[in-house]
């Protein structure tokens, strides 16, 4: 049996994964994810063989939710399912671990295939030309990679509107060490307002407009 995890934050698109892949033998969807915290919650706690995620998913995106993935269940791929394509994307879903990428325009087959293969621990990444993961392959590094996985988090739940507190109790941290990572991710980036972490997120694909 291929145990699946799928997350998107939109319901129609739960719904057409859920039609689509329960309808192969032997495979089960063994938890449904709106954000990106709590499919990492159900991967994990389910030991899915495949996670299928948005990119662009709230509270955590698809590079952080891939990243803590990946730590506390490295038995489980994770397979981004997106509308989204950029250089800077895919690098960063590469490092995060991610083994699979589907473009959500080419269809269900593709994506059921991008499952099988990933269910088997090989890559599925025909959609990744070879312009795309040369600067993965040459590991070019830009601010983006100045900051940690949690500086990461942190960004994108303030981006994304959440305060200081929202994002301490989100992360499970407390309201000093998020203080602590906006100071050092403003820092590092050579940013000096809140706006500016903002554009600079929405600018490097951390969350998107």
């Amino acid at each position: 049996m291929l145990r699946i995890v799928i997350a998107d934050d939109h319901e129609l698109i739960r719904y057409g994964l859920r039609r689509i892949i329960e309808d192969q033998p032997g495979w089960e969807i063994v938890g449904e994810a709106a954000d990106g915290k709590e499919a990492v919650r159900l991967a994990i706690d389910t030991k899915a063989d495949v996670a299928v995620l948005d990119y662009a998913l709230p509270l955590l995106n698809g590079i952080e939710a891939t990243r803590q993935i990946r730590a506390h269940s490295p038995n489980t791929e994770v397979l981004i399912f997106t509308m989204h394509e950029n250089d800077a994307l895919i690098g960063g879903l590469l490092r995060a671990g991610a083994r699979g990428y589907v473009l959500k325009s080419n269809g269900n087959q593709q994506l059921l295939d991008a499952i099988k293969t990933l269910g088997s621990h090989r890559p599925f990444l025909a959609n990744v030309s070879e312009r795309l993961l040369q600067p993965f392959r040459r590991a070019r590094s830009g601010k983006i990679s100045a900051i940690t996985s949690r500086e990461r988090a942190v960004l994108q739940l303030v981006a994304e509107g959440h305060t200081n507190k929202q994002v301490a109790a989100i992360l499970n941290i407390s309201l000093k060490t998020v203080e602590s990572h906006r100071a050092a991710i403003k820092r590092k980036l050579n940013l000096s307002s809140s706006a500016a972490l903002v554009r600079y997120a929405v600018r490097n694909k951390i969350v998107m407009p």
